[in-house]
C-alpha cells in the first residue's frame, strides 16, 4: 500500500466498456446475478411510492378545475405519463451510474494493489457494528493482502420496523491483527452526536481510562476492568500522538485479532481525497501494530512450578522448566475479551422528559395553570 493512483476514480470511461464490464462481472459471478433488473424493480417501487401522494394531489387539483370535462382526462394521463417518463429515466440512470461506480471502483483498486468486490452479506466480524439489526450488508469492498489484511467498505443495517424501521450507515476499515489484544475502544469526542457517542453501544463508565496529554480531549478510552496497565502499555505517547494526528475523526475498536476504524459516513467512494486520507490513516498506524503483537496477557500465564528436593535432600528441577520463565501464550484471558455495556442514562433522561411534557399536554396540564 506504498502507492496511491487515484486517477481511475475520475478519468473520462466509455458507455460501452462500462456496459460490456458490467455483463462480465455478473457473468464471472462477481456480482449477483439480475442485480441490474432488481435495482430497476426497486426504483419503480420507490418512484411509485414517493410519487403517489404529489401525483394524487395534482391529478385531483386538474380533475377539480375542470369541473369532470375531457380536458381533465387529458391532462390526467399526461401528467401520469410526464411522472412514468421522468421515473424511468432517474432508473436508468441509476442503473448505469452503479455500473460506472463498479467500473472505476475495480480499477481503483487494481491499480493500487487491491481487490474490490461488491457486497458482502451479513460479513463475519467480531466489531460492535456488525452484530446489530437485520439486513447487514457491506457494499464497495476494497480489500489488501499486504503487509497485512486490510478492508475498506460501507456497511448498512436496520433496525425497527414498519414506520420506525432506519437503515444505519457507516464505513469501516478492518486491519487483522497477527494476535488478539484486549478489547478496546476509542470513541472519538469530535463526532459525537447531540447527546453523547454516536456508536451503537453504550460501555459502563467504570471502564473509562484517562491517558496523558490531550487524548482524552480527542477520545474517551474504554478498557476491560484490570486491564488499564496493558492499555497504557499499548498505547504509548507515539501511538496516541498517531491517533489524534491521522484518525481524530474516527472510533476505534480494537477486538480479538482485528482493528476497526468506524465513521456513520460512506468510505468506498469516487472521491479521490477520500481515499488519500484513509490510506494515510492506515499507513500511520501500520507500523505501530508491530508493538502492539509483542504484548501478551500475563493472566494466562501458568501457575509457578516449586522446586523439588530429591532423597539427598539437594534441590532439583521437575522435567519441565519452571513456568515463570516462560512468557505467557498468545490470547486474551476471558475477562479482557469483551467490554461490559452500560446504560443510555443521558438518552434515557431526555426520552423521559419529552414523554412527560406530551402527557401534561394530552391531559391539560398546562391549561390549567392559566
Amino acid at each position: 500500500m506504498s502507492s496511491f493512483d487515484p486517477t481511475p476514480l475520475t478519468e473520462p470511461v466509455d458507455r460501452a466498456t462500462v456496459k460490456a464490464y458490467r455483463a462480465q462481472l455478473i457473468a464471472s459471478g462477481r456480482a449477483p446475478r439480475g442485480s441490474g433488473a432488481a435495482g430497476i424493480v426497486l426504483g419503480v417501487v420507490a418512484a411509485l411510492f414517493f410519487g403517489f401522494t404529489l401525483l394524487n394531489t395534482v391529478v385531483g387539483a386538474i380533475v377539480s378545475a375542470s369541473q369532470g370535462g375531457g380536458f381533465g382526462s387529458f391532462a390526467v394521463l399526461l401528467v401520469i405519463g410526464a411522472v412514468g417518463v421522468g421515473a424511468t429515466l432517474l432508473i436508468v440512470r441509476g442503473v448505469r451510474g452503479s455500473a460506472e461506480r463498479w467500473y472505476r471502483l475495480d480499477r481503483f483498486a487494481q491499480a493500487n494493489g487491491l481487490t474490490w468486490y461488491p457486497q458482502s452479506v451479513a460479513p463475519s466480524l467480531p466489531g460492535m457494528i456488525f452484530g446489530q439489526g437485520s439486513s447487514r450488508q457491506a457494499n464497495d469492498i476494497v480489500r489488501g493482502e499486504r503487509p497485512r489484511f486490510v478492508e475498506f467498505a460501507n456497511y448498512r443495517y436496520t433496525t425497527g420496523s414498519g414506520k420506525n424501521k432506519t437503515t444505519h450507515r457507516w464505513g469501516y476499515v478492518a486491519i487483522k491483527l497477527a494476535s488478539p489484544l484486549p478489547h478496546i475502544v476509542l470513541d472519538a469526542v469530535g463526532n459525537n452526536a447531540l447527546f453523547g457517542s454516536n456508536l451503537p453501544r453504550v460501555f459502563d463508565k467504570d471502564q473509562r481510562l484517562s491517558l496523558e496529554g490531550d487524548f482524552d480531549r480527542h477520545f474517551a478510552l474504554y478498557c476491560p476492568q484490570g486491564y488499564e496497565q496493558d492499555a497504557l502499555y499499548l498505547f504509548t505517547p507515539d501511538i496516541m500522538a498517531r491517533f489524534i494526528d491521522h484518525a481524530a475523526e474516527l472510533d476505534v475498536e480494537i477486538v480479538d485479532d482485528w482493528l476497526f476504524l468506524y465513521a456513520k459516513r460512506d468510505f468506498s467512494t469516487l472521491d479521490p481525497n477520500t481515499w488519500a486520507w484513509l490510506f494515510s490513516v492506515v499507513g500511520a498506524l501500520l507500523d505501530k501494530l508491530g508493538q502492539w503483537e509483542r504484548w501478551r496477557d500475563d493472566r494466562l500465564a501458568a501457575p509457578s512450578v516449586p522446586m523439588t528436593q530429591d532423597a539427598a535432600g539437594a534441590a532439583s528441577l521437575p522435567f519441565t522448566p519452571p513456568a515463570q520463565a516462560l512468557r505467557p501464550p498468545i490470547g486474551v484471558a476471558p475477562q479482557g475479551r469483551r467490554l461490559q455495556g452500560g446504560v443510555p442514562w443521558v438518552a434515557i433522561v431526555v426520552v423521559g422528559v419529552f414523554a412527560v411534557v406530551f402527557f401534561a399536554f394530552q391531559a391539560g396540564f398546562f391549561g390549567l395553570l392559566r
